[in-house]
Order: structure tokens, then sequence, then C-alpha cells
């Protein structure tokens, strides 16, 4: 493996550092911009290479100490080393990036990121794996230590699904659920039950899944391979006797080849079959299933300013593309005379219309179908053309018929509320045939990773 002396001065959008040497680009895994580092050089192409840290000859001023012990080996948090403050500039400058390199559009003045004032313990679910085989670092494989059993309970190693980090304490999601996460995994190995071994898809226990809200409900769903009755009602009586305020605990026999529930039916072992989570006045029902923003604090920052940017006035027709669980259809309610969602996913829809019923919002249609198919000549002539169009797309972007319509259909406002600047600047660069750009605001929703949310308002033009 080759290796060179480079000095980090920029960031790519994927969070790498980069390094220029004799015209070439190397991109150096945690790198930071002022690192002079000796790079293990990988992947050589004739533009680029790809390499990762060998020593840190001369540290940046931007590098902090990161919290996590598994910094480094999981792939959840791969900015911790950098001051948080710093991270939001360089989201700024991955939105700048795409809107000018991308969509070819004039960016000034672009606002600063809004920030995530707890940028740890923000998340409000987080699903873990449980293995028989735990992930070994290279300094324990080069260490020689063996170890009696390697069963675990973590994230699947980035690039590798097969393994499996042991976590000992995460610093994404607040208490209880590193408590709860270590008793499963205690009571287990003191109760002898088996973990999951994907290749041989054999072992009882599968998968743990914890939602938290900022109302203080928990819900935790245990996914087990195998059907043992006694087994499960062991684990589950024992995290329901160390952890009474549990809202909402289940399980699921899931023994197909995949992980995903989805195409099955979680069963209650006590209290409800969901939480509830609130944002602003509004209340949302959580199932296990429930398609929902990780980031509770900084969804509802997000909707306050999809909100502010419809500008919405009291006979207004809106429609909500990629509507999802409703929930920025439901938060906007109260300032116009009707929402449209269109989400193709139909339990999403089906949660939509629970929360809408929950809230006694009656303004508000949902229709399960995708969005390219069902956003049609009928269906406009049907529901009202839209005053303001809000649209929250998957990181994929909107295919291009969506854009045509809307194109089309003229609506005098459209939000566009992305995952990723560089698909949003994409389709910006098409509405531009009719649309200007006359506001932007990035929000921060997952701090220490190169996600960045963005809010884009569009006016048509005159």
């Amino acid at each position: 493996m080759k290796q060179q002396e480079v000095e980090i001065t920029a960031m790519s959008s994927e969070g790498k550092g980069i390094a220029k040497v004799d015209g070439k680009v190397i991109f150096t895994e945690f790198g930071v911009p002022g690192d002079v580092l000796l790079a293990n050089i990988h992947r050589s192409k004739k533009s680029y290479a790809e390499a990762t840290i060998a020593e840190v000859i001369s540290p940046s001023a931007l590098r902090v100490t990161p919290q996590c012990i598994h910094f480094g080996v999981c792939g959840g948090c791969k900015w911790q080393h950098i001051d948080y403050a710093q991270q939001l500039g360089f989201k700024k400058q991955i939105v700048d990036d795409a809107f000018t390199k991308i969509g070819k559009l004039e960016v000034n003045n672009l606002p600063d990121v809004v920030g995530c004032a707890d940028n740890y313990y923000y998340r409000n679910k987080l699903e873990f794996a449980f293995t028989d085989r735990f992930w070994l670092t290279n300094e324990e494989v080069k260490s020689g230590v063996t170890y009696d059993d390697r069963n675990g309970l973590g994230f699947h190693v980035p690039g590798n699904f097969r393994g499996v980090i042991d976590v000992k304490h995460c610093h994404l999601q607040a208490d209880p659920s590193n408590q709860i996460r270590l008793a499963v995994k205690e009571y287990a190995l003191a109760n002898g039950l088996t973990f999951f071994n994907l290749s041989k898809q054999e072992g009882l226990l599968r998968n743990l899944l914890i939602r938290t809200t900022s109302t203080g409900e928990t819900l935790v769903l245990v996914s087990f391979f195998e059907d043992s009755k006694d087994a499960i009602k062991g684990l589950l009586s024992h995290l329901l006797q160390m952890f009474p305020n549990i809202t909402s605990l289940q399980y699921v026999v899931n023994g197909k080849r995949n992980d995903t529930i989805y195409d099955l039916e979680p069963k209650v072992f006590a209290g409800k079959d969901h939480i509830i989570e609130k944002l602003g006045t509004y209340s949302f029902k959580i199932g296990p299933k429930s398609f929902f923003q990780t980031n509770s604090v900084q969804a509802k920052t997000l909707y306050d300013i999809t909100k502010e940017y419809a500008a919405l006035k009291p006979d207004d027709v809106v429609y909500d593309l990629y509507t999802g669980v409703g929930s920025i259809a439901i938060y906007v309610s109260d300032s116009c005379k009707s929402v449209t969602g269109i989400e193709q996913i139909e339990a999403a829809i089906a949660d939509a219309k629970q929360n809408a019923t929950l809230n006694g919002v009656s303004n508000c249609t949902f229709y399960a179908g995708d969005v390219r198919m069902v956003l049609k000549d009928e269906f406009i002539a049907t529901h009202g053309k839209p005053n303001v169009v809000i649209t929250d797309p998957p990181r994929a972007g909107m295919h291009d018929d969506v854009i045509n319509t809307l194109l089309a259909l003229e609506a005098p406002r459209i939000v566009y509320v992305s995952c990723n600047p560089a698909t949003q600047a994409r389709d910006l660069q098409l509405l531009a045939a009719k649309y200007d750009v006359t506001a932007i605001q990035p929000v921060d929703m997952f701090p220490h990773t190169t996600h960045i949310e963005n809010v884009v308002r569009l006016d048509l033009r005159v």
C-alpha cells in the first residue's frame, strides 16, 4: 500500500478530506481541512485516489476529541472529530456547491445552517442487530486477544452488512435507550438465549427497535427469528419489570431472510400499540412501522420554515407531495382552506389519516399512489388548482414527469423540502423555466454526519 504525505485543504460532499498532489485529488477518510497527514492510498485512478489515515503528522485546529468510543468503526457519526460549528460551515458549503455547480443557480447570501441545539442524543429512533459473532476492529485482531463468546448487539458495520459492532454506549438516542439495549443483552447472556447468525440463519434474537418521544413515551419492539414462546415471554416480562414506564412493548417473529418487518404484524405484549409525539400543537401516533422524522426538535424547526415560506392564506388550496404520514400537511392545515397529500407507501397514508383524525383536522385529504401517476389532470380537476405546492421527495428527488406537471400547473408558489441538495438543485434547474428561487434555508437534522436538509421557496415568474 502506497503512502503519501498530504495536506487536507477542503471537504467533499461525502465528508472526506480533500488533498491535491501533482494535480491529483486524494480523498482521505476522516481527514479535516488543515491536517497534514501520512495517507495510506488504497485505491488510485487517473484523476483521483482514495486513502485512509496512517498518521496525523500535524492536526487541524478544527479537530476535536470524539465523544464515542466506537468512532472510526461505527458509521453513524463520521464527523464527531470536527468542531460542530465548523460542521455547519461545511454543510453550508455542500448546499452552495450543489446549487452553483449542479443546478447552475446564482446563490446570493446563502444563510447559515440552522444548527441543532442538542447535537448528541437527538434521534428518536434506533434499530440494533443481534449477532453471535461481533465485529473485531483491526486493533483487536492484531492484539491476538481471544473471546469466549462474541455475542453482541449493535449496528451493522458500514459497507459490511454481515458485520455488527457490539455497541457499549450510543450518543445518538437519549436514555432509556442505552439502558434498555444493555438490559436486553445482559438478560439474554444470563439466560442462554441465542443471538442471530446471519450466515446460518439461526438464533432466537434478531433485532431491537427503540423509539422515544419528546413527550417522554417509549416504544420497544424485539424481533425474534424463532417462535420460542417461553423465551419470548421471559425476556419481555423481564424488560417490563426493569422498565415499567415503557409505553408500548411489542414483538414480532421474523423468520424471513431479510430484517424488514413492514410485511409482518407486530404483537403488543404490554401497553399501547403506539406512542405519541408532539410537534407544536399537533400530536402524531407512531407505531413500530411508522415513517416519522427521526429528530423531533429539528422537525418542528423544518416545518416552521416550510410554513413560513408557504405564506398561506385562509382560502389557499395546498398540495403536499410525498406527504409521508401527513406531518407537514397537518402542520400547515390551520392556515389554509385545504391540503391534499399524496404518498406512495400505503401504510404511511393510513398513519396520515389516523393523525388527521387524532388532531381533529378535517381539511386534509390523503391519497396513496406514485405522485407521478396520481398528479394528473383529473386529480387536479377534482381537488382544485393549488395556490401552493409543498414537495418533500425522497433522496432521488422528483421524477421529470412530476416536474413537468408542476410547470404546467403553474401554482403561484412551491416550497421544496429536500434531504439531498444535489438532486434538489437538479430539479430546481428544471423548474427555473418558470420559477425563481426567492428563499433558501438549510437545516441540520443529523449532527456529526454529512446529511443536510434544505428548504427552498420558489415563486412563479410573472
